[in-house]
């Protein structure tokens, strides 16, 4: 709630009382579901957008909820055995660039509840994979299964997850989701929502995966749980990629790891220069659409994709305080001259390590006071291409919206790479 003093000065230019105004943000905070854009959404945002083309026949059709940019379905579709028939996010920008690059997708935007199952039917037709992470938010007033129902006000992001498995009965689903989903009420809620998914009558199994294990160059720990209609044991993708890091998630059995022993065989994961040495040098403010050198390894080959013009290689502005702080960072906040900055987390104002796979990027990558995003030996942050570059979206990917809106679809997405690597295991599953 806005302080008394805020809400007098608003009622008086909106001809009100600061009751009425309160109660009327009472009702709004009630009425809100948790995630971004939930309280700036607006109603005529809403909209159904189907696309013009068929698709092709002999590949299973997916449902990407709360789909982002789309990179976990875009990882689905490199896979070659799938084919993406929808996707609903809640914002606009999203499904623009969600259908850019998914041409036989129809895409929906707006609320989901605004759009339950049995009108997702109406819609779509039959999926046989639903894949989606809602945002986590989400996930803590989870209730029993047997209580959910379609038109229920009170159902959360997660409960439509479940609501819309249940319904729609795919053979195959995928949720992703953030590690630390995993310490709600000490796992009570994570319990309580793989058994609303079991007694939907799924054989469900889940893995705490890292990217850099599958090729992608960044420490990018995220929960993952598959579920089969038809009890068929899901195939867990194997490492590619030895990597050495701790997990978020502790020692428990589910977090997926490679044992120094038994992966000698297994590649070095793909560290931060090797997957942006190719984008040329600038300075903070500067930007450039030509690539510095040709593809130095295979990596940046399959990014570039044949692609000539660089686009997006555009370093954020930073203010002479910054670019003074900047000009001192190194691996943590504890490298800066004492009184240089006075606040922040541990993780802030420093550089990336350019032979070790990136941090885990952050909607905020552009920022360093934000984390840690600092190129490692230019005096700026990220650009939006190098950020793309980590979550290995290829150059070729077209985003819609402002930049930081941009920026905000890279650093939320499902690295397409990692995307590939879980569809080839249902793949192997079949």
């Amino acid at each position: 709630m806005p302080p008394t003093k805020s809400l007098g000065r608003l009622a008086t230019i909106l001809g009100t009382t600061i009751d009425e105004l309160a109660e009327a943000q009472k009702r709004l905070m009630a009425a809100t579901t948790p995630g971004e854009g939930y309280t700036t959404a607006r109603p005529t945002d809403s909209g159904v957008f189907r696309s013009s083309r068929k698709a092709p026949e002999g590949k299973k059709r997916v449902l990407d909820l709360f789909c982002g940019a789309g990179g976990l379905s875009h990882g689905f579709e490199q896979s070659g055995g799938f084919v993406t028939t929808c996707g609903v996010d809640l914002l606009p920008d999203r499904v623009r660039t969600f259908m850019a690059n998914h041409p036989y997708a129809t895409g929906i935007s707006g609320d989901i509840a605004a759009h339950p199952p049995s009108a997702l039917v109406d819609v779509i037709g039959e999926v046989d994979v639903v894949i989606g992470g809602p945002p986590c938010q989400g996930f803590s007033s989870i209730r029993p299964f047997r209580t959910l129902t379609e038109r229920d006000p009170r159902n959360n992001l997660v409960e439509r997850y479940v609501l819309t498995i249940s319904k729609l009965k795919p053979q195959w689903f995928l949720f992703e989701n953030v590690v630390g989903i995993l310490k709600h009420q000490n796992g009570q809620r994570l319990k309580t929502f793989l058994g609303g998914l079991e007694d939907a009558g799924y054989n469900v199994d889940w893995r705490v995966v890292n990217a850099a294990h599958f090729g992608v160059p960044q420490y990018r720990e995220r929960v993952v749980i598959v579920g089969n209609r038809d009890h068929k044991r899901y195939a867990w993708p194997e490492p590619i990629c030895k990597c050495d890091y701790k997990s978020m998630a502790g020692k428990r059995s589910e977090v997926m790891r490679t044992d120094p022993l038994f992966s000698q065989h297994l590649a070095q994961p793909l560290t931060l220069m090797e997957a942006i040495g190719d984008l040329p040098a600038l300075e903070a403010g500067q930007e450039s659409s030509e690539y510095a050198s040709e593809p130095q390894n295979e990596f940046q080959r399959t990014m570039r994709s044949g692609v000539k013009q660089l686009t997006m290689h555009r370093a954020t502005r930073h203010s002479s305080r910054m670019l003074e702080i900047i000009r001192h960072a190194g691996a943590n906040i504890s490298a800066l001259p004492p009184g240089l900055v006075k606040s922040g987390f541990s993780s802030c104002y420093s550089r990336l390590d350019a032979n070790r796979p990136s941090t885990t990027l952050t909607v905020n990558f552009v920022h360093p006071a934000s984390n840690r995003c600092i190129h490692p030996h230019q005096n700026r942050a990220l650009t939006p291409r190098e950020g793309a570059r980590l979550q290995t979206f290829p150059d070729d990917f077209q985003f819609s919206g402002t930049s930081a809106q941009v920026v905000k679809q890279i650093g939320n997405a499902v690295p397409p790479m990692l995307g590939k690597a879980l569809a080839e295991g249902i793949m192997r599953s079949e």
